[in-house]
């Protein structure tokens, strides 16, 4: 039985406590969620679960095999800091990794210095859909020479505190929203990036707000262009006021051969029942010679798609950190070091938008 200690329950803290519950050999032993609401709610999802006060009484407790740190952006590298000075468990970090540039030294010691796996929680890539489409995008494209990721998507959720309306907590919308897509365009290009160009605002959500006296200042569209250094050229494309699209993630990418597409709803309890089913995530293949479009649809699930809201993606990358954590495979699928540039590619994104220039990368 593989004991859980989990570090923060919002929205995403319980997502993961539903994928990690139907998991076999799995237990949720304590929890740290300084939200009295929050932790009302996660102990009717795990009764079994001692809840803590602090931090440092979760990691005192003695029934511990790893850690799920789920808590607001800017916790999570001074928990990490934390948990290296008292105990060395595996993890899985949720991502941001961290949200100043001023902290790039200190995620890359901790990296350095802690001795257990740390796995980057970054769902995006463990998507049936997204799956898919890697499965075969090499075949289709003939070799990739332009990649688009387009996420037109509802406006940030309300969150505890509602710490995700400023840059100072979140990381920027560039960090805390599109980690994920800067980690796919790694992954799918299997390149780094060499130059980053963004123009982006905050022009429709968020305007009358006031939190403590205080404006948000969170972008909600943007545009950011990439080149890579073995010249694939990406594209995200974000709007934030869009939450009437049929699909919420549309991937692209084209070569010599071909185009692939694939097309994910947004989470499913936001389509309107009136609207009857979901629509289901598709996966197409368009061949320039000969013309032949063919549209797949990727079903997942529905017992994971009740579990969470990003189609069954949690549980997939929770049953490949439990054997992580068991030694059945030896390292994280996303490490520090993905997570970490994942990171700077939505930061150097947001300067370039700020700024009006070109990033270059050393």
């Amino acid at each position: 039985m593989i004991n859980y200690g989990i570090i923060g329950c919002g929205m995403m803290g319980h997502e993961h406590l539903n994928n990690i519950k139907l998991l076999g050999g799995t237990n949720i032993s304590v929890i740290f969620e300084p939200n009295k609401d929050m932790a009302q709610s996660a102990l009717k999802v795990a009764p079994e679960a001692v809840f803590t006060d602090n931090l440092e009484g979760l990691l005192e407790f003695s029934d511990l095999d790893c850690l799920v740190i789920a808590s607001p952006n800017h916790c999570h590298l001074p928990q990490l800091k934390k948990i290296a000075e008292m105990r060395s468990l595996p993890i899985m970090v949720e991502k941001p990794l961290f949200t100043a540039v001023e902290d790039k030294q200190l995620i890359l010691n901790f990296a350095r210095d802690y001795k257990s796996p740390v796995w980057v929680a970054m769902e995006y890539r463990y998507m049936p859909p997204i799956s898919s489409f890697m499965d075969v995008v090499e075949t289709v494209t003939g070799g990739i020479k332009m990649l688009t990721i387009r996420e037109h998507r509802f406006p940030f959720l309300r969150k505890v505190g509602d710490w995700n309306r400023f840059n100072i907590n979140s990381g920027g919308t560039f960090v805390e929203k599109c980690c994920h897509f800067f980690d796919l365009m790694r992954l799918i290009t299997k390149s780094e990036p060499k130059r980053i160009m963004a123009s982006a605002g905050q022009n429709v959500n968020h305007l009358d707000e006031i939190y403590d006296g205080e404006k948000p200042d969170i972008l909600d569209n943007g545009y950011v262009l990439v080149d890579f250094e073995n010249g694939i050229r990406a594209m995200l494309e974000l709007c934030m006021f869009a939450e009437g699209s049929k699909y919420q993630e549309e991937i692209i990418a084209v070569g010599p051969k071909g185009k692939l597409e694939t097309k994910i709803p947004g989470p499913a309890r936001f389509w309107p029942k009136k609207l009857g089913d979901p629509p289901v995530p598709l996966v197409i293949q368009s061949p320039r010679y000969p013309m032949d479009p063919k549209v797949t649809e990727v079903t997942v699930d529905p017992v994971l798609l009740e579990a969470g809201d990003h189609h069954g993606s949690t549980y997939y990358q929770h049953k490949r950190f439990l054997d992580l954590v068991l030694g059945k495979i030896q390292k994280p699928d996303v490490t520090l070091e993905d997570g970490y540039k994942a990171v700077i590619m939505g930061m150097a994104a947001q300067e370039s938008a700020k700024e009006g220039r070109a990033v270059e990368f050393d």
